[in-house]
């Protein structure tokens, strides 16, 4: 009876955080005098689909290839950079690792909107706004590669260090046994923080708004923005560009989620 209980408060509770997704999907086949009828309807009476006129007309597949593009070059920086800091700070320890632990969790606090002005700044003086997707992945990886060395950190802490002594007794520099016996031991939990980093730069929008400054470059969270008037507001357009957006990175979630799960709680048993 307690696990029947239990269910239904979970159930409730999942349907409370889904309805806004639910909401945006059904209004994306409302028509505008549909969509601010009283009562609400909450099955599209009449449907019809705005989806191809939106992603056309307003350049979406431009806009997703710029955010595409972006979150690729920093998955990667941030990847082959946070890796080795990762390593490092699980296996070394010494005076200095508490520290640098430290650091790594203080710049991961700082937020977007408090970096973008010395960034914006400092690019501007050594001409990185002339090329404004490389600003964008150098702007991203200063949020992203706390957030990688944090997350993965866990992963080579529970690799047991026996075996990389052994590696190194029977002859294996520090570089092979690095990669042949600790990086594939702890390759989950790397392909996991970079799945969370890839979505996260993918819906990046303060630094891409501020760092770039000519559209064509501009990623797909500034072009929503672009429904936004002075005097109207195209919620329509709004709710279908959002679901458009939305949608791959919620298949992904389900896709990989007892992997991200499982790369989030490594470690947690060490």
């Amino acid at each position: 009876m307690k696990r029947y209980i239990l269910f239904v408060v979970a159930l409730c509770v999942t349907a409370v955080y889904m309805f806004p997704l639910y909401w945006m999907y059904i209004t994306v086949f409302k028509s505008a005098s549909e969509m601010f009828q009283y009562p609400p309807s909450f099955w599209p009476q009449h449907p019809e689909s705005h989806l191809w006129q939106v992603f056309s007309e307003r350049g979406m597949g431009n806009f997703l290839w710029n955010s595409l593009v972006t979150a690729c070059g920093t998955v990667a920086v941030t990847v082959f950079v946070g890796t080795g800091a990762a390593y490092a700070l699980a296996f070394v320890q010494n005076r200095w690792t508490s520290f640098a632990i430290f650091t790594v969790l203080v710049l991961q606090a700082l937020p977007s909107s408090l970096m973008v002005t010395p960034i914006f700044t400092a690019f501007k003086a050594l001409g990185l706004l002339e090329t404004p997707r490389l600003a964008v992945v150098i702007a991203q990886i200063t949020k992203t590669l706390p957030f990688y060395i944090v997350l993965c950190r866990p992963s080579f802490v529970q690799v047991p260090r026996e075996l990389r002594d052994a590696a190194l007794v029977d002859g294996a520099s520090p570089m092979r046994a690095f990669f042949g016996v600790i990086l594939p031991l702890a390759v989950n939990g790397i392909l996991v923080s970079a799945i969370l980093v890839f979505l996260q730069s993918f819906g990046e929008y303060v630094y891409a708004r501020s760092l770039i400054l000519d559209d064509q470059y501009q990623t797909a969270t500034v072009g929503l923005s672009a429904f936004v008037g002075a005097t109207k507001i195209d919620w329509i357009g709004i709710m279908t560009y959002s679901a458009i957006f939305v949608t791959p990175i919620l298949i992904a979630f389900m896709l990989l989620q007892r992997r991200i799960v499982a790369g989030l709680t490594a470690g947690a048993l060490k």
